[in-house]
């Protein structure tokens, strides 16, 4: 039997459902589901995703057969409706609309009112007698099929539009200069004049006819929606969201519904709660006499949802019901497409909302309390961006009303909550390359299209002058947590001249302002930004998370400060204590370092080191005071030690003086400490066999503290762990000297303290031989970022340079991830495997940990739940992700 690759639906039934994502596509499988849930959803079919994944697998070449395939369901389209794709009397026209397995709001191409041509165009006319509507719809068709089909700029078709919009319809209705001709205020005849002019722009631009066969027509829509998965705004869409394995895109061929017939029609997108703020609120913007992308692209400023009510009631009271159905259905807030053509409602698209990370956390706790979840899917349904988006900025309420009043500048649409403080760049490309230099932007468009997707990742904040809450700005940034806001009608951009004017004032590129995405209001200046007050809803997620995850969750801290932090986000413990960065805390700390360095002798090294114990003696205490019992894996010395003495001739100078030697002998040590590569050299646990001085120094210091700790009621487990160990007798060595040391603090303070000796596991070598070391070390730890170093044989610090590449579908695409971001699963994952086993089988409760940058990446910390580590380790403002990501690891477990 051949494979079926199109799908029907209409007539109250669909050979698709809503769970066949991966085949349909998102839009695909809810016109499906909605189709059989008995919804008014305009007939079509859908071409699956896997005749995308095979268009490009075959150098952009269908599969046999899909040509009939897809003639079959136009047929029977044709007969359902009873009109004929492109007829001169009636003609049936469809939408050509994109649909990928992921949602990706504007991405890919979507082509309206296919079929049209200059027969059927008044056909349409007579059928519909609105011959103004006919000709604006072929108007569209021309400019959307011209652009995207054929790759015609846009700004070509627009420019001819508003020659006859500045030329005609402005003298015929007197309108004054400073006022905007509407498209609605061209009239039947400027369009007639307009079309020829159109089509025009398309024979200059591809060296055709506009074609008029519908056929054809449809063939090369599907070329282009089919084309547009691997369009660079698609590409960097997906990798800013991390969306990898899927098959492409599909396509969808519906019968056209117009909301642009009149008054009496109307396009619109809602959402069944509102997508700020998560309250359970119909929320919306609504275009009379449109079509759905003026909407979407922010063209015209929209009406609120709640004006259907006033001007159709009985169409709102039928969405109303719909918004309820739906939401039921899905168990998720819903975002809705519906066009209104001439009073009868017709739904066009659902999907999983874009909300933004504070509503994101009230919907599902209210959804959770309203049984239509459970907390197992509320905490499987949250996600990393989320939790951190409730970090993000707002301004400082210490700033005064009177100071905020006197640099204010305007107000537009408060799109996505937050604040954000930069410098106005007006491209997506300054806004990359500026962002690149560490500046932080805000950028600013007249309207943002698809195209600007990774200026608007790039920037601290978006601002447009056009567009509503449902516009692509306003959808795209609340996705990423981002603070946008849209349709600032005071708002007046200048492209060419970088300025923009806004309310009385003129500013430029580079000029810094503030925006307020709470409250829609834009100032003068970097305002001073704080962090919100977490909400009621984040505990309790955070809460349920913490009752089903077994893996357990620390945080990498240097100071007091760290520790104090982590605590405060819900760590267990210290995964990762890094001791040499207390050595660059004060000037007296770092002469003391610098001195024991260029000490020449045994002795002096130990009279530099007198001085350095004192002060990781009482880090230490204030660090495990923070903990308050809980766990510190403190890792001794790790860097090189030329990482800690200045380079240049000015510097070392300096040095000399400070600690009073011969600046000879200074350039001499720093010279003998040069290493061709360091990274590889004399470093980590090396060091103490070298100079085991330091590592008494350090064990020292950790016990006194411990000790002093315990003594005065605290409660302190201490585990000191060697960094980059290749072998059991250099371990050995090591674990001996510290329980040496270690042992005899205790003696000398009387006091017993429970402490572990381990090792962490970043050398390949340690991971083959796990067995073996496991014999000598109570714990491991992963040191992941080295050992991916290591296992790839890049370096983190340089591979960025071609890195990109490896990651890349459209150049290498080797990882589907950054490496050093998310665990190379299949490679370092594999050696962390072995060593798991090796380790257990030799020591059957071996602690197991994970403290690379990997410990706060949600794949990562589920691969280290699979295979049975006891904790990860990460920065403190990951602490909450690494919660979560184990207890969504622990629930899809518990369900295989």
């Amino acid at each position: 039997m051949a494979q079926k690759y199109v799908y029907f639906f209409g007539g109250g039934k669909a050979e698709g459902r809503g769970d066949a994502k991966d085949l349909l596509g998102g839009k695909g499988a809810g016109l499906a589901e909605m189709t059989n849930l008995g919804l008014p959803v305009p007939a079509g079919f859908t071409i699956t995703t896997e005749v995308c994944d095979q268009f490009y697998k075959n150098n952009r070449s269908y599969p046999n057969g899909l040509d009939k395939e897809v003639k079959e369901h136009l047929d029977r389209l044709e007969a359902l409706v009873g009109k004929r794709l492109g007829d001169a009397n009636d003609p049936l026209l469809v939408s050509v609309r994109s649909g990928a397995a992921r949602s990706m709001p504007g991405m890919m191409e979507t082509i309206l009112n296919l079929g049209l041509n200059d027969k059927s165009v008044e056909g349409l006319a007579k059928k519909t007698s609105n011959r103004r509507f006919a000709l604006d719809a072929y108007r569209r068709f021309i400019v959307m099929y011209g652009s995207i089909a054929m790759g015609v700029k846009k700004d070509e078709f627009e420019h001819k539009f508003e020659e006859i919009k500045e030329n005609k319809t402005r003298a015929r209705l007197n309108i004054p200069k400073n006022q905007k001709v509407l498209d609605t205020d061209v009239n039947e005849a400027e369009l007639e004049q307009l079309i020829p002019l159109l089509k025009g722009v398309y024979k200059k631009h591809t060296g055709e006819d506009f074609p008029q066969e519908p056929v054809e027509q449809m063939w090369g829509a599907i070329n282009a929606v089919f084309g547009s998965w691997m369009a660079d705004k698609a590409v960097t869409y997906r990798e800013i969201e991390k969306i990898s394995g899927l098959h492409g895109t599909a396509v969808n061929v519906v019968q056209m519904v117009f909301g642009n017939k009149g008054e009496t029609s109307g396009t619109g997108v809602c959402f069944t709660r509102d997508p700020n703020t998560g309250e359970n609120t119909f929320y919306g913007d609504l275009l009379m006499n449109a079509q759905g992308e003026d909407v979407v692209a922010g063209i015209r400023t929209p009406i609120h949802l709640s004006e259907l009510n006033v001007q159709l009631p009985k169409v709102y009271e039928q969405l109303c019901d719909v918004r309820l159905n739906l939401e039921k259905h899905y168990k998720d807030m819903q975002d809705i497409e519906f066009t209104v053509e001439e009073e009868k409602l017709y739904i066009l698209q659902c999907r999983s909302g874009k909300r933004s990370p504070l509503a994101a956390f009230k919907i599902a706790v209210d959804m959770v309390n309203e049984g239509l979840i459970t907390k197992e899917e509320a905490l499987l349904r949250m996600t990393d961006k989320e939790i951190e988006g409730l970090f993000y900025p707002v301004i400082d309420s210490k700033i005064s009303q009177g100071e905020l009043e006197e640099k204010y500048l305007a107000s537009g649409i408060d799109a996505v909550p937050g604040a954000a403080a930069g410098k106005i760049v007006f491209t997506a490309k300054d806004a990359e390359e500026w962002s690149a230099k560490g500046k932080k932007v805000i950028l600013v468009r007249k309207e943002t299209s698809p195209e600007d997707v990774g200026g608007m990742h790039a920037a601290q904040g978006i601002l447009t002058a056009t567009g509503g809450k449902t516009s692509h700005a306003a959808v795209v940034a609340r996705g990423w947590g981002k603070c946008c806001i849209v349709g600032c009608e005071a708002l007046s951009v200048d492209y060419n001249n970088k300025t923009m004017v806004i309310g009385s004032k003129t500013l430029v590129e580079g000029d810094e302002i503030t925006i307020n995405g709470s409250t829609g209001d834009i100032y003068m200046t970097s305002l001073s930004l704080i962090k919100p007050e977490l909400p009621e809803a984040y505990y309790a997620i955070m809460k349920w998370a913490d009752e089903v995850r077994k893996l357990r969750v620390r945080t990498n801290a240097d100071t007091p400060h760290d520790a104090q932090n982590g605590v405060r986000l819900g760590a267990e413990g210290i995964g990762l204590c890094r001791t040499e960065h207390m050595f660059f805390e004060t000037e007296e700390r770092r002469l003391a370092i610098q001195e024991m360095i260029i000490a020449d002798t045994l002795e002096q090294r130990i009279i530099a080191l007198e001085k350095i114990l004192p002060f990781q003696r009482e880090d230490f205490k204030g660090i495990f005071k923070a903990m308050d019992g809980k766990p510190v894996t403190i890792r001794l010395i790790d860097p090189p030690l030329h990482e800690f003495v200045p380079q240049d001739e000015g510097g070392q100078k300096q040095l000399a003086r400070k600690i009073d030697v011969p600046y000879e002998l200074v350039r001499r040590r720093v010279e003998r400490l040069h290493e061709a590569n360091p990274m590889l050299g004399h470093r980590g646990c090396r060091l103490a066999i070298s100079y085991p001085e330091i590592l008494e120094m350090q064990v020292r210091a950790i016990m006194e503290a411990a000790c002093e700790c315990q003594a005065n009621g605290g409660k302190v487990f201490p585990e000191i762990m060697h960094p980059l160990v290749i072998d059991k007798k250099e371990l050995k060595i090591l674990e001996t000297k510290t329980r040496e040391v270690a042992d005899a603090v205790m003696a000398e303070k009387g006091v017993k303290v429970e402490y572990l000796v381990g090792t962490m596991i970043e050398v390949p070598r340690a991971a083959l031989l796990a067995d073996r070391i496991a014999e000598v070390a109570e714990f491991f730890s992963f040191g992941t970022n080295d050992l991916t170093q290591m296992t790839l044989g890049m370096s983190r610090d340089d591979a960025g340079r071609f890195l990109p590449d490896y990651v890349d579908e459209k150049k290498a695409g080797v990882f589907k991830a950054d490496p050093f971001q998310s665990l190379d699963q299949d490679g370092v994952g594999f050696l962390i495997k072995m060593a798991v086993e090796k380790g257990r089988a030799t020591r059957p409760k071996l602690k197991l940990g994970l403290c690379g940058e990997h410990g706060g990446d949600p794949a990562s910390v589920e691969f280290c739940h699979k295979n049975g580590l006891d904790y990860v380790s990460c920065s403190p403002f990951r602490v909450p992700i690494a919660r979560l990501s184990a207890a969504q690891a622990a629930i899809r477990d518990n369900k295989k």
